[in-house]
């Protein structure tokens, strides 16, 4: 009998195919017969795992979105050991969901064509939502610790701020996917710059660095 580990490094080979044939052909091209030929394996195989297309499909987004978070945590985390500025760290964060580099604009293609099947897949949709809920939620967090050291004034509303903030960064990650000559990646990290200096208004004891400046590690 496979073990679980082996069970689930299977699922994420077909999830890594299924992400490869969208970010070259769409998602409409996606099939079970096509994700087991560029996952190097049988048809039947695929069918062990997933019992239809709509269940593959589901999984493969299910683990983009759990990777992407994987790697903002860890990104969090270490900013935080090095007591960087809470707004820095929320620049860094946000940015890494924009299309600013070939591997993110790949990615940012992935989700793309994952929210728009969510308008008609319901299971994909309640992916979709609890996601935007948990980015919220964190940007909310951020806010409220950073009113706490001083970086945020008292009366900012942290919950209508984040809804601001997760929206902003969506509209600039759609103008720069769409048209990346008439916002380049420079502009668009400015632009958030810029949009979040407008809610990090005050200072605070952590210590400071240039927005896009990665920790080390």
């Amino acid at each position: 009998m496979p073990r679980t580990s082996d069970h689930q490094e299977r699922r994420q080979q077909v999830a890594a195919a299924v992400e490869r044939i969208i970010t070259t052909d769409g998602l409409n091209a996606v099939t079970v017969a096509k994700t087991a030929a560029e996952a190097g394996i049988s048809v039947g195989l695929v069918q062990h795992y997933f019992r239809s297309k709509d269940e593959m499909l589901l999984f493969a987004y299910g683990h983009a979105l759990q990777r992407f978070e994987q790697r903002v945590t860890a990104l969090v985390g270490r900013a935080e050991e090095v007591g960087t500025r809470i707004e820095h760290i929320v620049v860094d964060a946000l940015a890494e969901s924009m299309p600013l580099d070939a591997e993110r604009r790949r990615e940012w293609r992935i989700a793309l064509a994952f929210t728009g099947r969510a308008a008609d897949d319901p299971r994909l949709g309640e992916l979709k939502v609890a996601a935007l809920r948990r980015t919220r939620a964190l940007i909310a967090q951020a806010l409220i610790n950073a009113k706490e050291c001083g970086e945020v004034a008292p009366e900012v509303d942290e919950h209508v701020a984040a809804a601001r903030i997760a929206a902003y960064v969506e509209g600039l990650a759609a103008h720069l996917h769409a048209d990346p000559e008439g916002l380049t990646p420079d502009a668009a990290l400015a632009a958030l710059g810029d949009h979040l200096a407008g809610v990090f208004t005050g200072q605070c004891e952590l210590r400071h660095r240039e927005p896009g400046e990665r920790p080390a590690g």
